[in-house]
């Protein structure tokens, strides 16, 4: 088990693509994280092939549904063997309990985390969905919903981080996406928004720490770095250093 605060985010579609990633990267520097786009494709397989190599897994797939739908892919997914999981906290209380309720009976349950607001949104794209007030209250509440309900943490931009630590303390983590290095030595991973990039609330991986972050979701900056290896290498040194 890394210390880590570091997820690379795997959202490849091709699984060649993924494996060349996975075989360069160190577990004693990052945790790996499945999206829909790589589970849909390959299934348990690639976490099984993560696991092997002795990285931790981040399965993030989202689960919103009716709470018994929930609670049984919860139950699926910590038969896996993965780290942590996640649902969407707009699911509302009764999913939420459903989501912990299932994992009582596991010897090792994965880590449980509810999303937020998600960081691809700005605040003109909340009130079009319906959302009302602001995007760090919003986020506040859904998290104090989703400790009421027993879930380890959040998943939220780190520029919530902070709060979400005064509101539900230090053990209630967060674990943020939307983090973009600077000064890094590869080209591409220098840019603290690359081309086509789809997110909108983002910090520099030691901000995102200094303000209450548990854990960075990486993905581009290190994934299509010329050197990926280089590239984890040099923010798990810069973290440590700070």
């Amino acid at each position: 088990m890394t210390k880590s605060p570091l997820i690379v985010a795997l959202d490849f579609e091709d699984v060649n693509a993924a494996k060349t990633l996975i075989n360069q990267l160190n577990p004693k520097y990052c945790r790996l994280k499945i999206g829909k786009g790589l589970f849909t494709q390959e299934g348990p397989y690639i976490i099984d092939y993560i696991q092997q190599r002795d990285f931790e897994v981040f399965l993030d797939l989202k689960f919103h549904d009716i709470p018994t739908t929930v609670a049984h892919a919860i139950k699926s997914a910590a038969k896996l063997g993965v780290w942590m999981v996640n649902v969407h906290a707009s699911g509302g209380e009764k999913m939420l309990s459903a989501a912990k309720n299932a994992l009582e009976q596991c010897l090792n349950p994965p880590k449980l985390i509810a999303v937020t607001i998600l960081t691809s949104l700005a605040e003109a794209d909340v009130h079009a969905v319906g959302f009302q007030g602001n995007i760090p209250d919003l986020i506040r509440n859904m998290a104090k919903m989703a400790q009421k309900c027993g879930l380890d943490g959040v998943v939220c931009s780190a520029q919530e981080a902070a709060l979400i630590k005064a509101d539900c303390g230090a053990d209630f983590i967060s674990v943020c996406p939307g983090i973009r290095p600077l000064n890094l030595q590869d080209a591409d991973a220098r840019d603290c928004v690359p081309a086509g990039d789809d997110q909108m609330r983002i910090m520099t991986p030691d901000q995102a720490i200094k303000n209450g972050a548990n854990y960075l979701v990486i993905g581009r900056p290190i994934t299509q770095a010329n050197d990926p290896s280089t590239a984890l290498d040099d923010i798990y040194m810069q973290l440590a250093l700070n």
